[in-house]
């Protein structure tokens, strides 16, 4: 006979390191927990809940599309997954979707089209350029993809076939272009390595060499994607459309969503190569679509960037006082390196007083509100940061 036991986090496999707070209601920028404590949220998911927790632009999708359709199969089209297909490709430029659920997959779903299409296109050329501490997902292929440290002795062997490179190094790539290389795949800015922005043109200049080479160049956009930027797609701050580019975290809001879109001329899958069981699934999809009208609103755009100017400025005040190091980033993508390696203690006291940040360096804060955060949020930030500092360099 079977024992009921008591909801409890023991239960869930140990894959990150967590709080014990467990979270039960978000609005906006705000996310409680289940004792009632309110926490000012500029993670946001690691920059996936683009219009901030339980937007109504989301509920409304998924209350209208659950009650027609959720899930019919991916061996059907379905109206919602043709509609956002289309609203991508006009968007982006880049004419054919593969639609699936993670930026992982997104990427693995990269991968193989450039593999394939180096198959067929360019003499087996099967090889992808990557960079040094970029990060392209958890599966073993984008693992090993992914120029991050950490990921070095795990999980051997590894996949093989990636050349890494330092990243915004075009001359880098290009010395490592022969005739075995089918791709080069790059962050247009590293997000888990600290939100490192490469040189002015860089992506130009890849653009440029991948042309000319005749090799594949994929934009990883999962995360600065959907106007994280401040632009819809980071490639467009240089006007350097890629051949493939992925998509994830923000284009679902926090559902499960994320594209690998491919323009129609390197589309090389055939029946069978690629799939996926949620593929193209009707309620999700209606959410994306939900989410590109916002984003894509008149103004929309123009407030992530005020807002990108308006939190710059509390950081960058925060400089001469010697609290924070520099700081850079684009859009809503923004990071505070700061003085010494106080980064998770920083986070850690900023947990406890109801304000949730994220370290992914130890000298390193990144920043990643809603798209649609509110002055008032920043505002608070403003008011509670530099006391959280102070009490970290004290320690």
């Amino acid at each position: 006979m079977e024992h009921a036991l008591p909801p409890s986090p023991v239960h869930v496999l140990e894959t990150a390191v967590r709080p014990a707070a467990v979270m039960v209601r978000g609005a906006g920028d705000e996310l409680f927990d289940q004792d009632g404590k309110r926490y000012l949220d500029f993670v946001q998911g690691w920059a996936v809940n683009s219009l901030g927790h339980s937007p109504e632009a989301v509920a409304r999708a998924l209350r209208t599309q659950a009650s027609a359709l959720v899930h019919s199969s991916a061996g059907y089209f379905n109206a919602p997954q043709v509609q956002l297909c289309t609203t991508l490709a006009r968007l982006s430029g880049l004419e054919r979707t593969f639609l699936c659920a993670t930026g992982a997959e997104a990427n693995e779903s990269a991968i193989k089209l450039a593999r394939k299409w180096g198959q067929r296109e360019r003499g087996g050329a099967w090889e992808i350029v990557t960079t040094a501490d970029a990060f392209h997902g958890r599966t073993l292929a984008t693992m090993s993809a992914s120029g991050k440290s950490a990921f070095a002795p795990l999980f051997e062997p590894k996949v093989q076939g990636f050349r890494k490179v330092p990243f915004g190094d075009a001359a880098a790539v290009e010395a490592a272009l022969d005739e075995r290389v089918a791709a080069v795949l790059v962050e247009p800015i590293q997000g888990e390595a600290g939100v490192v922005v490469p040189p002015r043109g860089y992506l130009r200049q890849l653009r440029e060499l991948c042309s000319a080479q005749g090799v594949l160049l994929m934009f990883d956009e999962v995360q600065t994607g959907v106007g994280r930027t401040g632009a819809l797609f980071a490639f467009e701050h240089e006007g350097a459309r890629p051949d493939v580019m992925t998509l994830g975290k923000g284009l679902g809001a926090g559902v499960p969503l994320a594209a690998m879109l491919c323009d129609a001329r390197v589309a090389c899958f055939e029946p069978g190569d690629q799939g996926g069981t949620y593929s193209g699934n009707a309620l999700t999809s209606a959410v994306g679509q939900a989410v590109l009208e916002a984003v894509t609103a008149p103004g929309f755009l123009d407030h992530v960037n005020a807002m990108s100017v308006k939190l710059r400025g509390v950081l960058e005040a925060l400089v001469p006082r010697g609290l924070v190091a520099s700081v850079r980033g684009a859009g809503l993508l923004l990071a505070a390196e700061l003085p010494a390696a106080t980064a998770s203690d920083v986070v850690r006291r900023a947990h406890a007083e109801g304000l949730l940040l994220n370290a992914p360096r130890p000298n390193l804060l990144r920043f990643m509100p809603a798209l649609n955060v509110l002055p008032a949020s920043i505002d608070e930030l403003a008011e509670r940061l530099p006391g959280l500092l102070e009490a970290a360099g004290r320690s």
